[in-house]
C-alpha cells in the first residue's frame, strides 16, 4: 500500500520532467546531470520545510506573507541559487533550452518530494493524487520553465544578463505566489480561478518552450545536416 502511494506521487513529476527533458530537440543533456540537479531540488524540500515552519510561528499564517514569501519566495530562491551556483556556468550548459531542463529537474525534484509526503501524511487516495499532479506538481513545473527559459537568455544574451537575471527569480516568484494564494484565499472560489490561470501559464510556458529550441545555436547546423536532398 505505502509503495503504491509513492509510486503513485512520484510518478507525475518524473513523467513531466521526462517530457521536458524529450523537448530538447538539438542536444539532450547529460542524464546524470539532470538526476543530479533532480536530487538537488528534493533534497531541499526538508530544511525548507523547517524553514517555513519557523516563520509562520514567528509571524502568523498571514495569507499574502505565506503565499508570496514563505512559500514560493523561500521556495523559488532556494531553486534559483541552485542552478545558479551548479549549472548556470557549467560547460553543458551550452543552449537556452538547456536552462529550462535543468530548473525542471530541481523544481520536480522538490515537487515529487513534497508530494509523496503529502500522499503519506494524509492517506490520499488516487483521485487526490491525480489532482496534486494537475495543481501544485504540475505548477512547479511551469515555474521552472520560466526560470530556465530566462537563465538561458541571460547566459546567451549577456547584453540583457541583469534584467533576465532578475526576471528568471522574479516571474516564478509571482507565479507560484499567485497559484498559492489563488488556492489559500479564495475558498471554494478558488476552481474559478485556477483554471483560467493554468492555461495561461500553459500557454506562455509552450511558447517559451518553443523560442529556446529556436533559438539553440545548434539549430542551423543539425538542421541543415540532415535535410534531405531536393
Amino acid at each position: 500500500m505505502v509503495l503504491s502511494i509513492i509510486a503513485a506521487a512520484a510518478a507525475p513529476g518524473c513523467a513531466l520532467l521526462a517530457y521536458l527533458y524529450l523537448k530538447d530537440r538539438y542536444d539532450p543533456e547529460p542524464v546524470n546531470l539532470v538526476l543530479r540537479m533532480f536530487l538537488c531540488g528534493a533534497l531541499a524540500v526538508f530544511p525548507l520545510m523547517v524553514l517555513q515552519r519557523s516563520f509562520v510561528l514567528g509571524f502568523g499564517e498571514n495569507h499574502f506573507l505565506f503565499s508570496f514569501v514563505y512559500s514560493s519566495g523561500m521556495e523559488e530562491a532556494v531553486k534559483w541559487l541552485i542552478l545558479y551556483v551548479i549549472i548556470y556556468k557549467h560547460v553543458a550548459f551550452d543552449e537556452p533550452y538547456d536552462g529550462i531542463v535543468y530548473a525542471a529537474a530541481v523544481s520536480l525534484g522538490y515537487a515529487t518530494v513534497e508530494n509523496i509526503i503529502y500522499a503519506l501524511v494524509n492517506y490520499s487516495t488516487f483521485s487526490q493524487i491525480m489532482m496534486r499532479a494537475l495543481l501544485p506538481v504540475s505548477g512547479h513545473a511551469l515555474f521552472a520553465v520560466f526560470m530556465g527559459y530566462y537563465l538561458g537568455k541571460a547566459k546567451f544574451e549577456p547584453a540583457t544578463a541583469k534584467k533576465t537575471l532578475a526576471l528568471s527569480f522574479l516571474l516564478p516568484v509571482l507565479y507560484h505566489g499567485m497559484f498559492d494564494y489563488i488556492l489559500i484565499d479564495y475558498d471554494s472560489r478558488w476552481v474559478w480561478l485556477i483554471g483560467p490561470f493554468m492555461l495561461f501559464l500553459w500557454g506562455r510556458s509552450l511558447w517559451k518552450i518553443k523560442n529556446a529550441n529556436s533559438a539553440s545555436p545548434l539549430r542551423v547546423t543539425l538542421d541543415d545536416e540532415y535535410k534531405l536532398p531536393v
